[in-house]
């Protein structure tokens, strides 16, 4: 992930921590390897201190192999460590310029070994990373790792309590009308609404006969009072910055996720004009807003404590679910993997042939978008609260002039290379536009930059063409 013979140009942020540990094995090792396993994963640097210029600076340990040793040794003992998330590579001794260190890399652990927490006790114990420290989780935060840890979708289980009465029938009968449009002649159009709702898995029948939904049922087609009776923090909104809104809580609609997806496809369907695009055809760019639209909703924890919230205005469309990335963000990027938060929400819309459901959705968001020679889509998760955001602009030219203007003297320069390489250590690889956004320079500028980096060695280039991103050279 780093350079260790360039060090110094390093700081502690969200996926670097060091730790002089001329003392033994820290205790405090302990916290960042949990935080560092529930948040993107990370570097913890043994024989490394921090300057009070902040830079990082190796110290030579006395005994590397011993403290190997120790750590080994409780990162597989479950009243230390909950999960053993290491490979038999993820820790080495290293020398740089003559002193000996350890380097430990902290892979994300994968959902079903969420939370990872260190001493026994998952409430006092688990951690998460934010910018250059540790923090304890929440209630909040543990409860939604453990939701996110469960092999079932919990939006498959039945709500008790309620039974299937409580579903909007006005909705039902537009999702039929949906199905039978886009699968003509199925066998399920005719069904009587019970035991579609059942086939669906909206609904599921008790042992007594007992006819109750599920939570993606309640979700789908539930009244607004009733979703927010099982889920108290549900809310959608879609607003455009020049004035239009659509929200769950107006009273004058449903306020369902079902009746919410479609009312929002239409506005942002009807305000899209894309150069070229051929009149009534399914225009890439028009299939890449269904699929956000779709993945938004689809992947929303709807427990969390952030509302779905779509805005729009002229230059961007920016989609935000409660709730992180279920897999690595860079193989949803890529492609081919698909684990949806809403298994059952997710095969609701795959009836009516919304969601690609087989991990493909995302990738084609990017190709419609590079196709375009618009700004790369940005993705971008955040904690406490957890929730994600895509970002899709519409335009060329999207980052921000600083105030500073373009001056390039070493200080300027400097400052941010290190602002590029603490994005690219928080997030492994990004492309131009994320880097843009970040540093608040030009595209182009931001290139220039990369040049000079890739030069130096700090810095390669993965991908090719329009899809190229960088990361730091490891």
């Amino acid at each position: 992930m780093i350079d260790l013979n360039r060090l110094e140009q390093y700081r502690e942020n969200n996926r670097i921590e060091a730790k002089r540990a001329l003392g033994g094995l820290p205790h405090s090792i302990w916290e960042t390897y949990s935080a560092f396993a529930n948040t993107l994963g990370g570097l913890i640097l043994l024989g490394v201190e921090e300057y009070p210029d902040k830079s990082l600076h190796p110290v030579d340990l006395p005994d590397p192999e011993g403290m190997v040793r120790e750590f080994r040794a409780l990162v597989s003992d479950p009243q230390k460590a909950s999960v053993n998330v290491l490979g038999e590579s993820d820790v080495r001794i290293e020398t740089v310029g003559g002193d000996r260190i350890i380097v430990i890399r902290v892979p994300r652990a994968a959902r079903y070994e969420r939370p990872v927490f260190v001493d026994g006790n998952p409430r006092t114990g688990t951690y998460r990373r934010s910018g250059e420290g540790d923090y304890r989780c929440s209630e909040e935060e543990l409860q939604a790792m453990y939701r996110d840890a469960e092999r079932r979708s919990r939006d498959m289980l039945a709500v008790p309590g309620l039974e299937a009465a409580v579903l909007c029938g006005d909705t039902l009968r537009r999702f039929r009308e949906r199905m039978s449009a886009d699968r003509p002649g199925y066998a399920w159009i005719g069904l009587p609404d019970e035991e579609l709702l059942e086939r669906l898995g909206a609904a599921e029948a008790e042992p007594d006969g007992t006819l109750r939904p599920t939570a993606a049922g309640l979700l789908m087609f539930g009244g607004v009072r009733e979703i927010r009776g099982v889920f108290p923090r549900y809310e959608l909104v879609y607003r455009e910055e020049e004035g239009s809104s659509i929200s769950s809580a107006s009273g004058d609609w449903s306020g369902n996720v079902f009746d919410f997806y479609f009312r929002v496809h239409n506005r942002l369907q009807s305000q899209l004009h894309v150069p070229g695009e051929q009149d009534g055809a399914e225009a890439p760019v028009r299939a890449a807003l269904r699929e956000a639209l779709a993945n938004c909703l689809i992947n929303a924890d709807y427990r969390g404590q952030e509302r779905v919230e779509i805005v729009r205005n002229r230059r961007e469309v920016r989609f935000t679910n409660p709730g992180g990335f279920r897999v690595n963000p860079n193989a949803a990027r890529t492609g081919g993997v698909s684990d949806a938060r809403n298994a059952a929400m997710q095969r609701m819309f795959g009836m009516i042939d919304i969601g690609e459901g087989t991990g493909s959705g995302i990738p084609s968001i990017f190709q419609a978008w590079r196709d375009q020679g618009w700004p790369e889509p940005v993705f971008i998760q955040r904690f406490a609260p957890e929730a994600t955001t895509l970002t899709l602009a519409f335009s060329a030219g999207t980052g921000k002039r600083t105030g500073a203007g373009d001056s390039d003297n070493a200080a300027v320069t400097a400052v941010r290379r290190q602002l590029i390489i603490e994005y690219l250590t928080d997030h492994v690889s990004a492309g131009i536009t994320e880097l843009a956004a970040y540093t608040g320079l030009r595209p182009a500028r931001v290139r220039e930059y990369l040049s000079g980096m890739i030069s130096d060695g700090l810095v390669v280039a993965v991908d090719g063409g329009k899809a190229r991103r960088y990361r730091l050279r490891s």
